[in-house]
């Protein structure tokens, strides 16, 4: 009884770590985020006001989704699509033609359960080390469908590598970390270079 007691003890303080991990996590993404949207949008304000009046009304859903998701640990996958459809909308404005945005959704994932905020990290990566790099800019991909029962996320986007899969910064490194915390084993991130495109 006392070793039941001690195991149940132990699995409870591995609960609250991982809880408190991905608390953190999540803590450092949402102000990362904001910062980028608040540059896009001041960049907009002189430039082109009803195009930066469009830009605060995306991120007041993208903020509003996102403090609704603040204290869950997965959301269905059409409501983190949405706050990726509402940036990628923000970045368009910044971007105009030299950023083309393609979804290749199976409606069969939207309902699917995924981490808050992680998608949108991904594609916001996408957008920093891909299309912000290059004079061309590019196009960003986002897929979902299923693939051998697992629930497949691809992010791509026009560029290069440069090293980042070697050495993640915060967005990648958190995805891993939050992925292995939720499902363990049964999750895998990887990023890899597929022709002129970065794969995530």
């Amino acid at each position: 009884e006392k070793s039941l007691k001690q195991q149940i003890e132990t699995l409870k303080l591995e609960a609250l770590v991982k809880e408190l991990e991905l608390k953190t996590i999540k803590s450092h993404i949402n102000p990362h985020f904001i910062f980028n949207a608040l540059n896009s949008i001041r960049a907009l304000i002189d430039e082109n006001p009803s195009r930066a009046r469009n830009a605060v009304t995306h991120l007041g859903n993208i903020l509003r989704s996102s403090m609704q998701s603040e204290s869950l640990t997965t959301v269905p996958f059409e409501k983190e699509l949405n706050i990726v459809k509402d940036y990628l909308a923000l970045e368009h404005i910044r971007f105009e033609e030299r950023l083309t945005i393609e979804y290749n959704i199976d409606e069969a994932t939207l309902s699917h359960p995924v981490p808050p905020m992680m998608l949108q990290t991904l594609v916001e990566n996408a957008i920093k080390h891909g299309i912000s790099k290059d004079v061309d800019g590019g196009v960003v991909k986002v897929t979902s469908d299923f693939q051998d029962k697992y629930h497949e996320l691809v992010v791509q986007n026009t560029g290069k590598l440069n090293g980042h899969a070697g050495h993640p910064g915060f967005g990648l490194s958190s995805t891993r970390s939050r992925l292995n915390l939720l499902f363990g084993d049964k999750a895998n991130f990887e990023i890899t270079q597929n022709g002129n495109l970065v794969e995530a």
